[in-house]
């Protein structure tokens, strides 16, 4: 049964007061058990893929960063689409119940093709020898990694929102957020760590057999509550109305535009404060333009087809999504070179990663470097840098959040910069030891000398992620909060496709003058002058996004003159925006 909403889509009284049985913080244990569950279970098979792919299904390196590539873009744009369909359409409490079940269902699948021996091609002893994978395996493999893709954005795109609809205005929402980074961070801790443990000393069938009980943990977890949970109607996708205005700016494309805006020739939204619309893109202005009131309205004042007149607020709304994409866009190399780890793998795996002589770190449990990396930033900076400048500057300091994009994008240049410096002399001593048609070989060098890529790479994150989510929030209407969240998400989503791209492209250019530079063997390739392309790509990035700081002008709340304008004239922000 769903709840009723009110026509803003917030909860009706009865539910708050009258109805005490439904919601509230009880529910909050399930839903972050379902996302811890998924999450464990999902970042532990993606962190050691590359390592199943190139061992159980013979695939060359190249290729197998591509797959995993593109799986990743899959898993982050699926969350969108989900945002959209439990918004508009279904609504958030049966697109996470679907979500789960579709997600333990491609566990499944991916668990056959290590339970099943004809669902994987053959390998000889060791790994050495495989042949290549039939179309029936290879689509087998494609489904089940599809099925996780699209189970993972039914869950991940409402659950934050689904856990906030649990709790009245009485309820402190900022608690549940909290819980849901702390979740988020502990689950991906336990999954590169503990799941990448299993995979590598107990074998496949038992490293995916446990993700496939933790997903089944979460579908259990979600629905032991659902008597309990405050499920809300869907209502109109805020995607939608930026659709409309697309849509309408085409219709109208072939009308004038009036000299001088005024408030008699477009569309006003009642209670709107905007009563005329901006002067830049003004081509999208034709959207919100009454071009025949009495064709173009009802008798009450709405719009008869709201895909050939849009409301001056959708049409501005459309606009500031439009001005912060060029800024975001500036984040997809950084993640092109964030998701170098399934490489970073192979690069450990021919490395001593002994801590003791009866110890060794899984190759894919590097990672959790980048993790705590992040985290200790984070607090570094909030606890020890911010005070100490203030302290010495006398009043509140701040860095500006396009410096702190910008600091985060030298970041990610120099974790490229590290790698091919580590990898070069990685490869030098394997040629010494003998080693160069041994890519299985594990060379005396240490592997912690791939930390400087994760601990850069951690704090490429904390500057860069962190600044673009409150870039978009605060420069984007509080209306568009949601797609605020997967605006600053998109880098990620179409850093993977990018990564992809370039990856295949200098297989494919390398490859013709002999030993391709991601060659399956990385003895005999040249990942150091791969890495060396990232970190120059990753400078024209930067330069990038110096020209997009210019182009965009001051942040929202991100300068002296605003602050001042605001009241706030003794706080200092480090920016010149």
């Amino acid at each position: 049964m769903e709840t009723p909403t009110d026509e803003h889509g917030k909860l009706s009284e009865p539910f708050l007061t009258s109805s005490p049985s439904k919601g509230g913080f009880r529910t909050l244990p399930f839903i972050l058990a379902m996302e811890a569950f998924e999450r464990v279970a999902i970042v532990g098979i993606t962190t050691n893929m590359i390592v199943y792919l190139t061992g159980e299904f013979g695939m060359e390196t190249a290729t197998a960063a591509n797959v995993i590539f593109v799986w990743s873009a899959a898993t982050g744009f699926t969350p969108i689409i989900g945002a959209f369909i439990a918004d508009s359409y279904m609504g958030k409490y049966p697109m996470i119940g679907i979500g789960t079940i579709i997600g333990f269902l491609g566990m499944i699948l991916l668990w056959s093709t290590a339970m099943i021996p004809q669902a994987r091609p053959y390998c000889g002893q060791f790994n050495t020898i495989c042949e290549a994978p039939t179309i029936p395996q290879l689509v087998l493999l494609y489904f089940s990694l599809g099925l996780i893709s699209i189970g993972a954005g039914g869950i991940r795109s409402p659950f934050m929102a689904f856990g906030v609809d649990q709790l009245d205005e009485r309820n402190n929402s900022h608690s549940f957020f909290n819980w849901c980074y702390v979740t988020l961070m502990f689950s991906s801790l336990v999954a590169v760590t503990l799941i990448v443990y299993i995979q590598d000393n107990m074998g496949w069938k038992m490293g995916l057999g446990v993700p496939v009980m933790l997903m089944f943990l979460s579908a259990v977890s979600f629905f032991l509550a659902s008597s309990f949970y405050i499920k809300l109607k869907p209502k109109a996708s805020l995607l939608t109305g930026l659709a409309q205005v697309i849509v309408a700016s085409f219709k109208n494309r072939h009308i004038e535009l009036p000299s001088h805006a005024t408030n008699e020739v477009y569309y006003v939204r009642e209670g709107s404060m905007l009563q005329v619309p901006s002067e830049k893109l003004r081509f999208l202005n034709k959207a919100c333009m009454i071009k025949n009131p009495q064709e173009d309205l009802t008798s009450k004042g709405n719009a008869s087809n709201p895909w050939s007149l849009c409301t001056i607020d959708q049409v501005e709304d459309l606009k500031a999504l439009i001005r912060v994409m060029p800024l975001c866009s500036a984040g997809i190399i950084l993640s092109v070179t964030v998701n170098q780890g399934s490489l970073m793998v192979i690069q450990a795996g021919t490395m001593d990663r002994h801590v003791t002589s009866n110890f060794e770190i899984p190759a894919a449990s590097f990672s959790l470097f980048m993790m705590i990396s992040v985290v200790v930033w984070i607090a570094f900076y909030d606890q020890i840098v911010l005070p100490l400048a203030s302290k010495i500057k006398g009043k509140p300091v701040r860095l500006g959040l396009k410096q702190r994009m910008g600091i985060g994008l030298l970041c990610s240049c120099a974790s490229m910069v590290a790698s091919a410096f580590v990898e070069c002399t990685r490869r030098k001593i394997a040629t010494e030891e003998g080693f160069s048609d041994e890519p299985q070989a594990v060379v005396h060098m240490s592997a912690l000398w791939v930390l400087p890529f994760y601990v850069l790479a951690g704090l490429s994150e904390a500057f860069n992620a962190i600044a673009l989510i409150e870039f978009c929030y605060s420069n984007l209407p509080k209306t568009m909060s949601t797609i605020a969240a997967n605006v600053s998400g998109l880098g990620g989503f179409t850093g993977n496709l990018v990564a992809s791209l370039i990856t295949s492209m200098v297989d494919n250019v390398t490859k013709k003058g002999g030993e391709s530079w991601v060659s399956s063997n990385m003895n005999k390739g040249h990942y150091d002058y791969y890495y060396c392309l990232l970190a120059g790509l990753s400078m024209l990035n930067f330069v990038y996004f110096l020209v997009c700081c210019k182009a965009h002008g001051p942040c929202h709340g991100d300068n002296e003159n605003e602050a001042e304008n605001s009241g706030l004239g003794d706080h200092e922000s480090i920016d010149d925006c």
